[in-house]
């Protein structure tokens, strides 16, 4: 009888075994399916099973993310934008100039102020050249009139609007738009960090 309890003790194990194995072949990869086999034999009585030791089976580690070093790397340097400078007198010396000359003076644009803004600031940013882009074609999107110009200049000094005015004038295609046939004008300078300013002042 009892050769027969031990022999079905040995079936009972080994049917366990059986299935113990064949679950850590179904999930190789799983260390649940592990860790569960150990504690089922555990409960059968099995006690010369060797326990592992700690921390011999691992569970993967997740791959490092250098989120710190990230972080406390510095941002790259941005170029600094341009400031804009509201308070121009550039309007009020133009004026002056159309009326030594017999004419009305010119009203200001809040559209081509927007104009202006926009293509002072494009001047000052770092290695734009020099030169027009485009700012009469969007004088005329203002639709204030068939008749658009543009002055651009630029000073090494900062803000000058008397300095830009007397260069304006004593060049003979600035004058002309000085003194030409518009009804309206907006100014904006935009100043570099290294103290160069730039000034667009549109006509319409």
């Amino acid at each position: 009888m009892r050769l027969v309890s031990w022999f079905g003790g040995f079936l009972v194990v080994g049917a366990l075994l059986v299935g113990v194995i064949s679950a850590v072949q179904l999930h190789p990869a799983s260390g649940h399916s592990l860790t569960a086999s150990r504690q089922a034999l555990a409960l059968f009585g099995v006690h010369d099973a060797v326990p592992d030791p700690p921390h011999k089976i691992l569970p993967p580690s997740p791959s490092p993310v250098p989120v710190a070093a990230a972080e406390s790397a510095p941002a790259p340097a941005q170029p600094s934008r341009p400031a804009l400078v509201v308070n121009s007198t550039q309007q009020a010396l133009i004026n002056q100039d159309r009326a030594r000359n017999g004419l009305s003076a010119l009203t200001w644009s809040s559209c081509l102020y927007n104009v202006a803004r926009g293509q002072a600031a494009y001047l000052a940013s770092p290695n734009v050249a020099f030169q027009h882009y485009g700012g009469v074609q969007q004088d005329l999107g203002c639709h204030l009139g068939a008749q658009v110009g543009e002055n651009i200049g630029w000073w090494s000094g900062g803000v000058d609007d008397s300095q830009l005015n007397t260069m304006f004038m004593n060049s003979a295609e600035h004058r002309a738009n000085i003194l030409g046939p518009y009804r309206y004008v907006a100014t904006a300078w935009a100043v570099r960090s290294d103290g160069r300013a730039y000034i667009a002042v549109e006509f319409g």
